[in-house]
């Protein structure tokens, strides 16, 4: 995440959330938790069995501290209208990073009426690191 950070310039914009920016910016090894909240982005996106969509833009997931630090997930734009749309009841996500490394998993949980395209298909899980 370094490397990408300093060899493009404004990536940090198209990547993160100002929220998430600031966060990560105020922290010792900001680059550490760049690549922990990038991971869980990633992992939500696999989760869902959609990667990054045409209209989707990475800060439509964000990754913020909840009670205790626990990472949660706030969905915006065309992320969250296109889960709101097919029945998300549920996401969660962990985060862990250490020098050079962050992984991060997600689980999307779906609503049993959710469109016949998704029925089997209720728990998503998704695994990504970096």
């Amino acid at each position: 995440m370094a490397r990408l950070v300093t060899e493009n310039a404004g990536i940090v914009d198209v990547l993160f959330t100002e929220h998430e920016r600031d966060y990560c910016l105020g922290k010792r090894r900001s680059h550490e938790h760049m690549a922990g909240r990038f991971a869980a982005k990633e992992a939500v996106l696999k989760a869902f069995g959609t990667g990054i969509g045409q209209r989707m833009r990475w800060t439509d997931v964000e990754i913020v501290s909840g009670r205790r630090g626990r990472p949660e997930v706030r969905l915006h734009g065309e992320v969250a209208a296109w889960a709101e749309s097919r029945g998300l009841a549920d996401l969660d996500v962990s985060v862990a990073h250490s020098a050079g490394v962050a992984v991060a998993q997600a689980l999307a949980v779906w609503d049993e009426e959710a469109e016949d395209s998704r029925r089997g298909r209720e728990h998503a899980i998704a695994f990504s690191s970096h």
